[in-house]
């Protein structure tokens, strides 16, 4: 009965990703007002298939300044996840740093980092990384031309010769592909608890 209550709790999870994750996207049912729903559903990330896809009404009403806390966050999330899902398969595939080649992959990573006091320093630089990386990645100046411009007038890449219909292509790349790694994390961590692969050859990272 334990291990039901395990996978009912575990299903409970991927839902309220799902919900958290589609919330974003955008304003509400046909039956709210048009002007609550045509003020966002122009902005950047709404794309095919879903469109305007706020199916809860989350967003439906809100200040611009609200809604671009909300994208921002969105952004945010995504550029970690797709950080996450790629470390998650480079490790998988049994690629490690010099020094960590006896370190498992996946989430049995951690207590066996826990182990050791060099693996402890190692998890005290990640979140030493982390904090430096959260200050850093921000509008410090108040330069930013949209949610998640972190560029603070310095790193630039040639971003300011690009086409507007090149940017708004690039930032909705950048949206969809955040999305897809949000869900695929959540997917990957989950099914790993879970003692299910996922991943090609039925190879169960932890083990």
């Amino acid at each position: 009965q334990t291990k039901y209550k395990y996978l009912t709790m575990m299903k409970l999870a991927v839902i309220s990703t799902v919900l958290c994750s589609a919330a974003a996207f955008a304003p509400a049912p046909q039956a709210k007002a048009a002007s609550a729903l045509s003020s966002y559903e122009g902005e950047v990330g709404v794309t095919a298939p879903l469109g305007f896809y706020d199916p809860f009404g989350y967003v439906d009403g809100v200040s611009q300044e609200r809604f671009d806390n909300i994208r921002e966050t969105e952004i945010k999330h995504g550029r970690v996840a797709m950080l996450a899902v790629t470390g998650y398969l480079i490790t998988a595939n049994g690629i490690r740093f010099p020094g960590a080649e006896d370190i498992p992959d996946g989430l049995a990573a951690f207590p066996a980092l826990m182990a050791k006091a060099d693996g402890k320093m190692v998890l005290f630089q990640m979140l030493a990384f982390f904090a430096v990386a959260e200050m850093v990645n921000r509008d410090a100046f108040g330069l930013a031309a949209f949610p998640g411009d972190y560029r603070n007038g310095a790193l630039d890449f040639g971003w300011d010769k690009l086409s507007e219909e090149t940017k708004i292509k690039k930032r909705n790349t950048e949206l969809n592909q955040g999305r897809a790694a949000m869900m695929g994390i959540t997917g990957l961590v989950i099914h790993e608890a879970m003692g299910v692969s996922i991943l090609p050859g039925g190879y169960l990272p932890g083990q």
